[in-house]
């Protein structure tokens, strides 16, 4: 029994020494991965800064410790622009605030107006290595663009038109219907109204309006917005009058025909008759534009017109009236 001991012996040797191969690896750098979407703008006085912290260090391996954030502001008066040299002279922005992973902070503007401040941000880990800087974003600082004044937004037959004062420029509309969290830019306009032609009747809109002032090199300083304006449009709003009525005596009848209406809403016509030195009676309704008269005497005269009824029950003036007679 004890002679098959050595052959054991010699396979667990040999099986333990099977998980080494090659050389030992170098240890981890732990370096936290740069920052790639820095992003900022001025708004009224303030530079709005926004971005994201990495979670993942150049080696692909997941951050799990909280991060420093080293976010700076400064001017890139050396050219070419040297990394190094800006931030010895750019000034630390704190504190970062931080909130799931997402950074969103202001400025104040109003010591960098007329100059264009640079940005960038990196961040150390617990072990103290830093990333590289971020990409770097140039801001020129302007004089704060006024929020678009007197804004008021009403119902009309085309959609929900907003109004607004202010110096002539660029505009920027945003909206949110209905049961939306969120605002969504729906318009860029030049001048001082915009008409909403995507708006329905009977649901709730909110709009905010901002100015926005064109800068150097492409770059945009926005105002405040606008105090949300909640409307919800109600249909009041008539269609046209019918038009091109003609009435041609047949055989028995009086027929009249007219041109289409071209409202989305529209539900149909009402026809009014009425005889010499009688009042106006509305005698019929039809989805069509054209009509049998068959309750006509033969050598009587009479009058029509015709009106056109939306959806929402309005109805138009009368069209221009025509006569006509059955022969005798």
């Amino acid at each position: 029994m004890h002679r098959f001991l050595p052959a054991l012996t010699a396979l667990a040797l040999f099986s333990a020494g099977c998980g080494y191969m090659g050389d030992p690896l170098p240890p981890l750098a732990n370096i936290p991965a740069a920052i790639a979407d820095l992003a900022a703008v001025q708004r009224s006085d303030r530079i709005v800064v926004q971005f994201s912290l990495p979670t993942m260090t150049t080696e692909g391996i997941e951050i799990r410790s909280p991060l420093e954030v080293d976010l700076r502001a400064g001017t890139a008066a050396i050219q070419p622009f040297s990394a190094e040299a800006w931030a010895a002279r750019a000034t630390p922005m704190s504190p970062v605030p931080v909130e799931n992973g997402h950074v969103r902070m202001e400025l104040q503007a109003s010591g960098w107006i007329g100059k264009e401040v640079t940005l960038g941000v990196r961040v150390a880990g617990s072990n103290g290595k830093e990333s590289k800087w971020s990409n770097f974003v140039n801001v020129p600082v302007v004089p704060a663009p006024p929020i678009p004044a007197s804004a008021e937004a009403k119902a009309t037959a085309k959609g929900v038109l907003l109004t607004w004062q202010g110096a002539p420029g660029e505009f920027r509309v945003f909206r949110r219907a209905g049961k939306e969290t969120d605002f969504t830019r729906v318009a860029d306009v030049t001048e001082d109204h915009w008409t909403d032609p995507d708006s329905q009747f009977g649901t709730f809109y909110s709009y905010v309006i901002q100015r926005v002032v064109k800068v150097a090199n492409g770059h945009e300083a926005e105002s405040d917005l606008t105090p949300a304006l909640t409307i919800n449009p109600q249909d009041t709003f008539p269609p046209a009058a019918p038009t091109g009525l003609h009435a041609i005596p047949a055989s028995g009848s009086i027929e009249l025909s007219w041109e289409n209406n071209t409202e989305s809403d529209l539900a149909g016509y009402r026809i009014y008759r009425a005889v010499p030195g009688g009042n106006w009676e509305r005698i019929a309704a039809t989805g069509i534009p054209g009509f049998s008269d068959r309750n006509v005497e033969k050598g009587k005269m009479y009058r029509y017109a015709v009106s056109a009824v939306d959806q929402s029950g309005n109805e138009s003036t009368r069209s221009a009236e025509t006569g006509a007679a059955l022969p005798q």
